[in-house]
């Protein structure tokens, strides 16, 4: 009997993070109540479906345990017929070399609803992000798809005859690509370009011909990439003049949270790689801060200084069963654009920002006199600078401090990270608060067995401002770019005028 209530969804989430996930999955995903999690899918994908979603992980990746096919199929079927919306993530498009014909065929016979939801395969998207146009009107007339795993399959002789050849899991295969176009034709001068991981923030790419790739990568892991060959590869040198191509920027952010000065960077060619360096949580105690907001109509001024305090601050709000009215008759300063682009989303502005958009100009600069007045500042429970209260202090103002949140250093670094810095792939690392100069640095000698100075002697610092660039010098000896205007955009000037 057909089952009305359960619904399979086949969803193709492209080749990498969330930038490449059609409106149409992400509202899927944000629905799910199951998810059959293929392998190479971005964590970040999962973090969009509900949080008390079933999550099951059945990735299939050569040379290691795999779940069968088998498995995967009863588990959609299952789901199904328990009447839960399952979503199936596939990486790529579901319908290129995805076995989904194996899993449409399995909710057919157990009269299962499904849908096939399109994504960017990486055969297309991988060449077009670095920079290889498949077509083109003199090189390139036509280009096939293969998947190389079993070589000895395909039609060499015709395939050595297409101008531009892509190929799928074909890293562990292709000495054995090679030798058979050399055989039927191409030249050994014939370009080829290897992406491994696409559409993430680690990506990487080799280009070198039919003769010299293998040598190019020995003893580099290559899976899982996408192999292009032809003359068009020649071409990914031309088809982009952003400011910021081919340089590899390491940004240090809040854990869990998108960082916005990575899409700046991308916006201008540079391949980013994320650190987290900030763990953001609740304070140890609400006590303080709910009491502030109990006896908010008290205050002249609320003061808030980061993007964190405000979140923090008006959820805090909500979960008291309150709203934004209460602040109906208190003036609100911050501190930075960014802090200014959160208290918008709450439907607000502020009533001052200091220049410069630093804290240290705020007192210089306020326009109320600030003897006599009663402030309120929600803040970091611990390790902020403390320059702003003894200021305010001193001028005959009422400052009242309460914990709004907590920011701690991450347990661990990740390896992938320590290895970049160690193969020399980062040109430059940024710190937007000393908090992450600090964190990063815990985290880089938490081992003990890591000399610093060396990993960054090739790397160029960049800073956000005055009181990181001073965090900078004294732990890390030196700062070689200083925003002119302390904002994450800036910084991104600052980094291109270097």
């Amino acid at each position: 009997m057909s089952n009305y209530f359960g619904q399979v969804y086949l969803l193709g989430v492209g080749p990498g993070n969330q930038c490449y996930l059609t409106l149409q999955a992400q509202q899927i995903l944000s629905r799910a109540e199951v998810l059959i999690i293929d392998a190479l899918i971005d964590p970040d994908l999962i973090n969009l479906a509900p949080s008390d979603s079933l999550k099951i992980q059945v990735g299939k990746r050569g040379g290691q345990p795999s779940t069968p096919q088998a498995k995967i199929n009863q588990l959609l079927v299952y789901y199904c017929h328990q009447g839960k919306r399952v979503v199936r993530l596939k990486s790529g498009d579901p319908l290129i070399f995805g076995r989904s014909s194996e899993e449409i065929q399995a909710l057919i016979d157990a009269n299962c609803h499904f849908t096939v939801i399109p994504g960017l395969s990486s055969a297309l998207a991988a060449p077009t992000l670095a920079h290889i146009p498949l077509t083109h009107k003199l090189l390139s007339q036509c280009f096939v798809v293969l998947t190389a795993h079993q070589p000895e399959t395909l039609d060499w002789k015709a395939i050595a005859r297409i101008d531009t050849i892509v190929m799928l899991m074909a890293t562990l295969t292709l000495p054995t690509i090679i030798d058979y176009l050399l055989k039927k034709g191409r030249s050994p001068q014939t370009p080829i370009a290897i992406i491994k991981k696409a559409g993430h923030s680690d990506q990487e790419s080799w280009e070198g011909t039919l003769t010299d790739i293998l040598e190019k990568t020995k003893n580099v892991t290559l899976s899982p990439s996408v192999i292009i060959i032809g003359e068009v590869v020649k071409l990914s040198k031309n088809m982009s003049n952003l400011p910021l191509n081919n340089k590899t920027i390491l940004v240090t952010r809040a854990a869990d949270q998108s960082s916005k000065f990575s899409e700046l960077l991308l916006e201008k060619g540079a391949k980013v790689v994320e650190m987290p360096a900030l763990e953001i949580t609740a304070p140890s105690s609400w006590e303080k801060l709910d009491q502030a907001i109990e006896k908010i109509a008290e205050f002249n001024w609320l003061i808030l200084t980061s993007a964190n305090g405000v979140e923090y601050f008006f959820e805090r709000i909500k979960e008291l069963g309150k709203d934004i009215r209460i602040l109906g008759n208190i003036k609100i300063a911050v501190v930075g654009k960014k802090t200014a682009a959160t208290l918008e989303k709450y439907h607000l502005k502020p009533d001052f920002i200091p220049p410069n958009f630093v804290a240290d100009s705020l007192i210089q600069h306020f326009p109320d006199n600030l003897a006599n007045l009663k402030i309120l500042f929600p803040r970091v429970e611990s390790g902020g600078r403390d320059v702003l209260v003894k200021e305010l202090t001193q001028t005959g103002a009422k400052i009242v401090e309460v914990p709004a949140y907590q920011s701690g250093c991450p347990q661990k670094l990740d390896p992938q990270i320590l290895e970049q810095f160690q193969k020399n792939k980062l040109d430059i690392v940024t710190f937007a608060s000393s908090k992450t100069v600090q964190n990063f640095v815990t985290l880089m000698t938490s081992s003990g067995e890591i000399n610093l100075e060396n990993l960054l002697k090739n790397v160029k610092i960049a800073s956000i401002g005055p009181q990181t660039s001073q965090t900078c010098q004294e732990l890390l000896g030196r700062v070689d770019i200083e925003a002119e205007e302390y904002t994450l955009e800036g910084l991104t000037t600052a980094i291109i005028k270097a």
